[in-house]
């Protein structure tokens, strides 16, 4: 039977103690996220990893080119400091 999650231990070690169809679970919604969501399909997108695709923009389209430039920068290094978090 599998462990309720309270037993499964923290960090790196873990992950290795999560059963077998979690793990495959999660491999595969990732795996459907990569091939059928997170691609541009309609060639509108405005710099590498712009996945609107024309649906739903928060009002980017609303920011002057400094303005879209600062945001995407603060957001690279967010990206970093939570990469920097993993560690």
């Amino acid at each position: 039977t599998p462990e309720p999650p309270s037993l499964i231990g923290e960090g790196w070690a873990g992950s290795f103690e999560v059963p077998t169809d979690g793990a495959l679970q999660i491999l595969f919604f990732i795996g459907f996220l990569e091939l059928f969501v997170m691609k541009d399909v309609t060639g509108e997108n405005e710099f590498v990893g712009d996945f609107r695709n024309g649906f739903i923009d928060f009002g980017w389209d609303s920011f002057d080119e400094e303005t879209k430039l600062k945001k995407r920068a603060v957001e690279l290094n967010n990206g970093r400091a939570a990469m920097m978090g993993i560690l």
